[in-house]
């Protein structure tokens, strides 16, 4: 690997909410000479030190190793999250697009990887105590989203037997936010037509509390932090990163000043699966009952073997992407184009 200013780090999915910080932090880095942000549609502009590659990572027409040659780490960010109605899709993209990268790291002989897993790969966990990294990684079968997440665990298994020269980290952050890509994950979650002006604390009387909805929430820069150090740090294997506290309706009602309300999870699996099923609604049930279910983590390893440590809490995340929300926020690439609604 280079050292000091030689280093080349390529990024895949460079233009999306984790790929824009993850870009815009390591061009910022002395360590780093040059940055390659790989993505489906190219930016016109970015920040300095850094090239921009158009790439479908799934097709064969697309030479990833070429892309690859001389870098002296990937940071592997694409991912589609949809369409939900069609797994088969989604499998192409995130699956074999990142075995392609894999084999394209492997072929080109870069020396490390840093994979974006997620708190979606984890099999059910507690509520109530944080995990670490040894927790199962399973998934929620039913979910395409840690179905394809889980798989490519078991994938980089068999990757770091096979390239023990190469460093593989797994990053594994919890639910990431921040108000530029308030638009995009609008659209992702909600719908395109869903009215973010509607998000207000004074249009919101009760928030639904449902049993077992108590997550993680982290900034998208923090996360970025935590990637930027992976690459350039000499470090192996799986990371947890969230901020504190977990959010659960309690949390919520608090910031907006709404009284939570018991909804049974059948009541609002139901609404959600309906929405769903006319199309109304791009997130799936299968997700929602994955939310229910993933564990609560401990980053402690972050903080010693990184030295990383989240700068926002919690509660000024979510109250940042509220306000994008809101005001339609977004960026200057084409996933994260901002627009408001209603």
């Amino acid at each position: 690997m280079s050292s000091g200013p030689e280093r080349r780090i390529v990024v895949t999915g460079a233009t999306g909410n984790v790929g824009t910080s993850v870009v815009r932090l390591l061009s910022e880095d002395p360590e780093v000479r040059s940055v390659v942000g790989l993505a489906r549609r190219k930016p016109d502009v970015g920040p300095a030190k850094t090239e921009w590659a158009a790439a479908d990572l799934a097709s064969r027409h697309t030479d990833l190793a070429g892309v690859f040659a001389g870098a002296d780490a990937v940071v592997h960010l694409a991912w589609a999250f949809q369409p939900t109605h069609d797994p088969a899709t989604t499998w192409r993209t995130n699956v074999l697009g990142s075995l392609r990268v894999y084999e394209a790291v492997a072929e080109a002989k870069v020396p490390a990887l840093i994979h974006a897993s997620s708190v979606g790969a984890y099999s059910p966990g507690p509520k109530d105590h944080p995990v670490d990294e040894s927790w199962p990684t399973h998934g929620w079968p039913d979910a395409a989203y840690c179905r394809e997440k889980a798989y490519l665990e078991r994938t980089l298994d068999t990757f770091e037997r096979e390239h023990p020269e190469v460093r593989v980290v797994r990053m594994r952050p919890a639910f990431l936010f921040k108000r530029a890509s308030a638009s995009e994950q609008r659209r992702i979650f909600g719908g395109r037509f869903l009215p973010g002006p509607l998000l207000r604390p004074d249009l919101l009387p009760f928030l639904p509390d449902v049993p077992g909805l108590r997550v993680q929430a982290l900034h998208t820069d923090d996360a970025a932090h935590a990637y930027r150090l992976a690459a350039l740090s000499d470090v192996r294997g799986a990371f947890n990163l969230a901020a504190d506290p977990p959010v659960d309706a309690e949390l919520l009602g608090e910031m907006l000043g709404a009284r939570p309300v018991r909804l049974p999870r059948t009541a609002a699996r139901s609404a959600i699966a309906a929405a769903w099923g006319l199309r109304l609604l791009p997130a799936s049930p299968h997700l929602f009952d994955a939310v229910l279910r993933v564990p609560l983590m401990d980053c402690s390893r972050a903080r010693s073997e990184l030295g990383w440590e989240p700068t926002r809490t919690a509660p000024e995340v979510l109250e940042e992407f509220l306000r994008g929300l809101r005001e339609g926020a977004g960026a200057d690439t084409a996933n994260l184009r901002g627009r408001k609604v209603g």
